[in-house]
């Protein structure tokens, strides 16, 4: 048993060599690769926060102005308004210039319609701003979606 105990020990310290090997492959392999992924699925997270630094454009269609004139109980006032529309996309756009005789009208007829007392205060204008986004977004027949309008912008603003 003296002669077969050094082999017995060397051939115990050749299989846990081996065994310490493999652990050590394994787990060097999965390091590596965890930090390859990682480093893929940081870059991608990265890619969306670099987003607003290159954010699109903004869409902006000005329209030519608008004069109406507003019935008071006493009198008549005129309302001259100028309006620049930022849209969602360039197929809004592009609706919104296709379809503009439609879109003018339906602006003449919200601000026919206004009060020039109501106008006049902000909470007036915030409200038109909402009652005009709303009757532009509708859809123009035969397109089954209006145009995505992001905000009514007043650049002119007169009541005499």
């Amino acid at each position: 048993m003296a002669k077969n105990e050094p082999q017995k020990i060397a051939k115990l310290v050749k299989s846990l060599a081996a065994i310490v090997l493999i652990v050590a492959a394994s787990v060097g392999g999965t390091l590596f690769y965890s930090t390859r992924v990682g480093q893929t699925a940081s870059s991608d997270k990265a890619a969306p926060e670099s987003k607003p630094e290159t954010a699109a454009k903004p869409i902006f269609t000005p329209l030519e102005p608008f004069t109406v004139t507003l019935r008071t109980e006493r009198n008549n006032r005129i309302l001259y308004v100028a309006i620049t529309l930022r849209l969602e996309d360039e197929p809004s756009r592009r609706l919104i210039v296709e379809y503009m005789p439609e879109v003018r009208d339906r602006i003449l007829r919200v601000l026919s319609e206004q009060k020039a007392d109501h106008v006049q205060t902000p909470e007036g204008r915030a409200s038109l701003v909402a009652l005009i986004k709303e009757k532009i977004e509708e859809p123009y027949l035969p397109q089954p979606q209006g145009p995505g309008i992001n905000a009514v912008l007043f650049t002119a603003f007169v009541i005499q």
